[in-house]
């Protein structure tokens, strides 16, 4: 496969506006365009560089007029575009944030991805790296390099050539940070003098100001009109999901009956419902059947596309193992776990240095002891919850309602110290 397909930039044949009838409403939408100074130097006017894969033409739209009401339930209007208003950049500001690759519909789907995270998390500098359509990482911290390390650090392979997203400008430190790192963009709602000039350095890093991103709390309860294309044309409409639990005062305590008898377990402490409540709002963008591990304010591992929960939460211990062995190894090293086995196989470095590091996993127990386990579906059997239990969890949210709830109850109590279970009330299934 060559690699100059990867460079090409579509011309896409799709029309310059479209319009979709909605019983007798209509909303029409505006294809965008966007100007970037090429590897050439020439400016030139495209949209999307391709689709999903080179060779699949694609055209970014933006909602410009039409109010979509149903059933007494308005869904998102003009006026507040996101990753839909990335053309607002006028030729000038496209060239001066060194954008000299035109995005694919993944890059900006990545960066829509993270932004469904981040309007849950407005009030605290954090970061998201998506990749695939999917989060490797997301944390919050007080300072915004340290949000956006934690959440590249969460999951270093899967991180990289990752989109990352911030809801703060990007200043110097934090534009260091991720210069010293392979990523395809970068987005932000603005970014301080001189960190442009930083991330810059990278000539195919698609630097993206998102305006709008400072009223992201606008949209948590907006719905937009969701679309699943079938391969035979035809289209199933739902509309989008609301997230109800934007804080810990929004879960409830785990609790049900069975056979005359009251199953719960503990109340999660503060510090517990907290990391639950991010790694619930993480879940939203996590396509399913997932869970993950979220502990300080930071995921430790993410795993989803799955078929059964059980399994989702062994690869998830799986993944958080390998993670912390790979920034364990590339702290003490500065190369990749994988290039460790590989020179320890080769006589190149001692086996010890890979059973240091894999006695130290061991001890820490792969960095989940007092993590707590955010699931998108009820748990249908104990078996999950056991499995999350044994890998050092303190507390769990799932959504309830199974008809074996009881039983993960007595399990989360059965542990040793006992494991506090919260009830979100919804489902986040995301396909």
């Amino acid at each position: 496969m060559a690699q100059s397909q990867y460079r090409e930039v579509l011309t896409d044949n799709f029309p310059p506006e479209i319009s979709i009838h909605v019983g007798d409403q209509v909303l029409v939408y505006r294809k965008e365009v966007y100007k970037i100074q090429g590897e050439d130097g020439k400016t030139r006017a495209d949209g999307l560089r391709y689709g999903e894969n080179p060779g699949q033409e694609a055209a970014l739209y933006r909602l410009v007029n039409g109010n979509l009401n149903i059933a007494g339930v308005e869904y998102a209007r003009p006026g507040l575009p996101l990753v839909s208003g990335l053309a607002d950049m006028d030729e000038k500001t496209a060239i001066m944030y060194g954008c000299r690759k035109h995005p694919s519909k993944t890059n900006l789907t990545d960066v829509d991805g993270a932004l469904n995270v981040l309007r849950y998390v407005a009030d605290s500098p954090a970061a998201v790296v998506v990749k695939h359509n999917n989060p490797s990482g997301a944390a919050v911290d007080p300072t915004l390099s340290q949000a956006f390390l934690k959440a590249y650090e969460a999951d270093r392979v899967a991180a990289f050539g990752g989109a990352a997203v911030v809801n703060r400008p990007v200043d110097k430190a934090t534009a260091e940070i991720m210069n010293s790192l392979y990523l395809e963009v970068v987005a932000a709602p603005d970014y301080e003098e001189g960190a442009v000039a930083i991330l810059a350095q990278k000539p195919d890093l698609r630097i993206l100001k998102i305006k709008n991103i400072e009223r992201l709390k606008e949209l948590q309860a907006a719905r937009f009109l969701d679309f699943k294309s079938l391969i035979d044309g035809g289209i199933v409409l739902q509309q989008s999901p609301v997230n109800r639990v934007l804080g810990p005062a929004d879960f409830t305590p785990g609790t049900c009956v069975h056979q005359g008898e009251t199953y719960s377990t503990r109340p999660a402490t503060e510090k517990e419902l907290q990391d639950l409540a991010f790694g619930w709002a993480v879940e939203q963008a996590v396509v399913s059947n997932s869970v993950l591990f979220v502990k300080n304010g930071a995921t430790v591992a993410i795993a989803g596309g799955q078929q059964d929960r059980v399994g989702v939460v062994e690869i998830a211990v799986a993944k958080a193992r390998r993670n912390y062995l790979e920034l364990l190894c590339q702290k003490r090293y500065r190369f990749s776990y994988k290039e460790l086995e590989l020179k320890v196989s080769r006589a190149e470095k001692s086996v010890s240095a890979l059973k240091d590091l894999v006695a130290e996993a061991e001890e820490n127990k792969a960095g989940l002891l007092g993590s707590v386990l955010v699931s998108d579906a009820f748990f249908p059997f104990r078996d999950a919850l056991d499995v999350a239990i044994g890998a050092g969890i303190s507390a769990a949210a799932h959504p309830g309602g199974a008809l074996r709830d009881w039983e993960s109850l007595v399990a989360a109590n059965e542990a040793k110290p006992p494991v506090a279970v919260v009830f979100t009330g919804q489902r986040a299934f995301k396909h």
